[in-house]
């Protein structure tokens, strides 16, 4: 019986994770952006300037995607590429005025989307829920 559970449980992160994303791609588009590209850009409003090296780093995914979403948003000009100073091999990515100006409207957007996925769940609940999510990250990690 427990598998079962198991198996419940695997499948229902599946689902939640896959309507989620669809749900908030939907969201980004009015934007100009698709997920993952305003995962870049949160890293670059807290620390503007890193290499893509760090991006990868920070996100979690391989050079080739990092570069892929660079060249994509410096096409916006929400982005631009500049050689180090020190160190002329490495590229850094800067936010352009436009991309600064993303800030607010990304950030109302993950708020509907987390308003809807916790809708109708109690703060003592969603204590309870982050501590597990936490737990299950940590053991994957």
């Amino acid at each position: 019986m427990i598998y079962v559970i198991e198996d419940e449980i695997r499948e229902l992160l599946d689902k939640i994770s896959a309507q989620m994303r669809r749900n908030y791609n939907h969201l980004l588009q009015d934007v100009n952006l698709h997920v993952g590209q305003d995962n870049l850009l949160c890293k670059l409003w807290k620390d503007d300037g890193l290499t893509q090296l760090q991006l990868c780093e920070h996100l979690k995914c391989e050079p080739p995607t990092v570069t892929n979403m660079v060249k994509t948003l410096e096409q916006k000009g929400i982005v631009y590429r500049q050689r180090d100073e020190k160190d002329g091999r490495v590229s850094r990515v800067y936010l352009t005025h436009e991309g600064r100006d993303l800030e607010g409207p990304v950030n109302e957007r993950w708020k509907k989307q987390q308003d809807k996925l916790l809708a109708g769940i109690v703060p003592e609940e969603r204590l309870l829920l982050r501590r597990l999510m936490k737990k299950m990250a940590e053991n994957l990690f």
